[in-house]
C-alpha cells in the first residue's frame, strides 16, 4: 500500500497545479489518471487550440499548457499512475483507503478529485462485442508504437488522434488505411495537410465515406467490414490491427458509490476550502460546483489553491501554514530555479 499526503485523481490542469501547490507547502502527492497520458481534456480534447484565458499567457495550446504545468512541478516529489482508475474508497480512522482497478492501493487523508467533467473513456464502435479482440487486434489509444510496425492497420476516426496516429504509423507501418464518413476532418489543418500527402504518395490510403459494418474474426482477429455512408455497400479490409479514435464518454462513474453530495452529477463543495461533505475529500476544478462556479481552469487553480491549505491542517494539525510569496522566499526560488538576476 502506497502511503501520501495527497492523492489527486485526475492528471488535467488542475490536478497538475495542485501538485505546485502542495510542493510549496512540502507535501507529496500521487496523481492517478483513467487515460494512458497525462493532460486530461486538454490533451484529450484540444491539445492544438489555443486557450486565452491563462493569466499573463496571451495564448497556449492545450499541449503547451500542461507542458508547462509539467516543466512547473518538475522540482517537486510526486507520482503519476495512468491508465489507473479508482474503483473504491473506505475509511479507516482519520485517512482512507483507495483501490483501484489495477490492484493498487493508497492511503492517505486527502483526496483531491480533479476528474473535469468526470472520468474519459473511449467510445466503443457501434458493432456487436467490440471488446472481443481488445489488445489483440483492436485498441482505442496507442501505447506502444512498436506493435505496428511492418503491420496493415485500418483507423477510423476524423479528429486530432486519427490524423496524428495516421501519419505517425505510416512512418512504420506496411499499410495504413484511415476511415471516416465524410471528407471533412475536425483536427489540426496541418496535420491534415500531411495526411493528404501521404494519401497521394500512396503510404495512407483514405476511406472515404465509410463507417464500420462489423469486426471480423472467430479465434483470431483478421479484419473489419465497412460500410459504404451512401450506397450502403459492403467492403472487406483484411489488416493486422485495427485503431478506434470515435471520442470519449465523460461520467462519474464510481465516484457515485462514495456517498458525496452531488447537484446534477458535479459536486457540490463549500467554497472555504472546497471539501465536500465527506471529511478528506475535496473537489476542485470542473468537477465541483457551488453558487456562482465557472467552468475555467483558473477557477480551479484557485480553488486547489485553498484547499491544499486545508490538507495541510489536516495532515500537521495545530501547525502554522507556512504561506510565503516565492517572491521572497529564497528557499523556494532555489528549489524552483528562479532567475533572480
Amino acid at each position: 500500500m502506497k502511503e501520501t499526503d495527497i492523492l489527486i485523481i485526475g492528471a488535467g490542469p488542475v490536478g497538475l497545479f495542485t501538485v505546485f501547490e502542495a510542493g510549496l507547502l512540502g507535501l507529496e502527492c500521487e496523481l492517478v489518471d483513467n487515460l494512458d497520458k497525462i493532460g486530461g481534456q486538454c490533451i484529450e480534447l484540444y491539445p492544438d487550440k489555443p486557450i486565452y484565458d491563462i493569466p499573463g499567457v496571451a495564448n497556449q495550446t492545450g499541449r503547451e499548457h500542461i507542458d508547462a504545468l509539467l516543466a512547473q512541478i518538475k522540482p517537486f516529489n510526486y507520482k503519476v499512475n495512468l491508465n489507473t482508475r479508482v474503483e473504491s474508497i473506505k475509511k479507516e480512522k482519520d485517512k482512507w483507503i483507495v483501490k483501484t482497478n489495477n490492484d493498487l492501493s493508497f492511503l492517505t487523508k486527502n483526496i483531491f478529485i480533479a476528474a473535469g467533467a468526470g472520468s474519459f473513456e473511449s467510445r466503443r464502435p457501434p458493432v456487436e462485442n467490440p471488446d472481443k479482440f481488445l489488445g489483440n487486434g483492436i485498441e482505442y489509444a496507442v501505447r506502444d508504437i512498436k506493435k505496428y510496425k511492418d503491420k496493415e492497420i485500418t483507423i477510423f476516426g476524423g479528429g486530432d488522434s486519427a490524423l496524428d496516429w495516421s501519419v505517425e504509423l505510416a512512418k512504420t507501418a506496411k499499410k495504413v488505411y484511415l476511415v471516416h464518413r465524410r471528407d471533412e476532418f475536425r483536427g489540426a489543418k496541418h496535420t491534415e495537410s500531411q495526411m493528404r500527402e501521404l494519401v497521394k504518395s500512396g503510404k495512407i490510403e483514405l476511406k472515404i465515406p465509410y463507417v464500420i459494418k462489423s469486426i471480423n474474426g472467430d479465434e483470431k482477429f483478421n479484419g473489419v467490414d465497412l460500410m459504404h455512408f451512401e450506397s450502403k455497400e459492403i467492403e472487406s479490409i483484411n489488416c493486422d490491427e485495427a485503431l478506434f479514435f470515435f471520442g470519449l464518454n465523460k461520467q462519474l462513474g464510481p465516484i457515485l458509490d462514495w456517498e458525496v453530495e452531488l447537484e446534477e452529477k458535479k459536486i457540490s463543495v463549500n467554497t472555504e476550502n472546497f471539501q465536500t461533505n465527506k471529511e478528506g475529500i475535496f473537489a476542485v476544478g470542473d468537477i465541483n460546483t457551488y453558487p456562482g462556479k465557472l467552468d475555467l481552469i483558473l477557477c480551479g487553480f484557485h480553488e486547489t489553491t485553498l484547499a491544499v491549505q486545508e490538507a495541510f491542517k489536516r495532515i500537521h494539525p495545530g501547525e502554522r501554514v507556512p504561506f510565503g510569496y516565492t517572491t521572497s522566499n529564497k528557499g523556494l526560488q532555489e528549489k524552483l530555479k528562479v532567475n533572480k538576476s
